[in-house]
């Protein structure tokens, strides 16, 4: 029913919208694309499913350790590696964030190997009943939980004072050191934050997907493509144009074949890229 598939792909579209989210924190404070996203995503996913089978914590629960792990790896990272090449030409950034990406795949294949891994809690084979509606409850938790953790993030930059502060930093860079901020911190912590909504979406897509090492740029891929279809930098952007891909993923699926989802996916790029290239939420130049 088409009804049933929007409602899977709008409630799909928000997780994709989380992870999206990181990568468009990251870039709209400091310019840098971080090219190892969807490889930071499995490491999280990864952790999810340890977690599982070591303690049995369900991924909705998981979501705060792994988000947290997350955030102090994000933050190293930008400190020690990433931060000496914030001034640096764009194409050494390409580079560096691609050795990392090759570099946590490599990991990944070494620790868990390439079979698929994944979690079953009982919920996954559950549904929900709303009128004609049958919604599956493990979709329907994980988009409120990228939800609940989308507002908190939008909470922190408009109401915390180290969120209008990264915000300062945001629009001018220069303006914010004149007047004392500590800029290479804030864009440390913005990579922490960018990473920890990578972590959360993790935990969340392990509901909806197994894990496999080579899903990562994938991930970088479907995370570019919702950032620029919804507006580079633009939080709200991101999480809208998760949505909207999700439900043509769905559609697509449906009626055509599930393997014609990525061309449908790329097919919105396209139209973006030529009618509205600053992207739904974005701002024109």
């Amino acid at each position: 029913m088409p009804l049933d598939l929007i409602v899977k792909g709008v409630l799909t579209g928000l997780v994709y919208g989380l992870g999206a989210l990181g990568l468009s924190v990251i870039y709209g404070v400091t310019r840098i694309v971080n090219f190892a996203h969807g490889e930071m995503m499995t490491a999280a996913m990864y952790v999810a499913v340890l977690l599982f089978v070591w303690a049995k914590v369900d991924p909705m629960l998981a979501i705060l350790p792994v988000a947290v792990l997350a955030f102090v790896f994000g933050f190293a990272l930008q400190r020690t590696v990433i931060n000496p090449f914030v001034t640096r030409p764009e194409h050494t950034q390409f580079m560096l964030l691609v050795a990392v990406a090759m570099i946590l795949v490599n990991v990944q294949l070494i620790v868990f190997g390439p079979d698929a891994r994944n979690v079953m809690v009982d919920y996954q084979l559950e549904s929900f009943e709303v009128g004609p509606l049958i919604i599956d409850k493990a979709r329907a938790f994980a988009a409120l939980a990228a939800l609940a953790v989308a507002a908190a993030l939008f909470a922190f930059f408009r109401y915390s004072l180290t969120g209008k502060a990264i915000r300062a930093c945001a629009d001018n860079q220069l303006g914010a050191r004149v007047v004392g901020l500590d800029v290479d911190r804030l864009y440390a912590l913005t990579f922490g934050l960018g990473a920890a909504c990578v972590g959360a979406a993790g935990c969340l897509m392990l509901l909806l997907v197994d894990v496999t090492p080579m899903q990562g740029p994938a991930y970088t891929l479907l995370a570019f493509i919702v950032v620029i279809v919804g507006g580079m930098g633009s939080l709200p952007g991101a999480l809208a144009a998760g949505v909207v891909i999700g439900v043509s993923e769905a559609l697509a699926g449906f009626y055509f074949t599930p393997s014609a989802k990525s061309m449908f996916t790329f097919a919105l790029l396209v139209l973006v890229l030529l009618f509205r290239p600053q992207g739904l939420f974005g701002r024109r130049v």
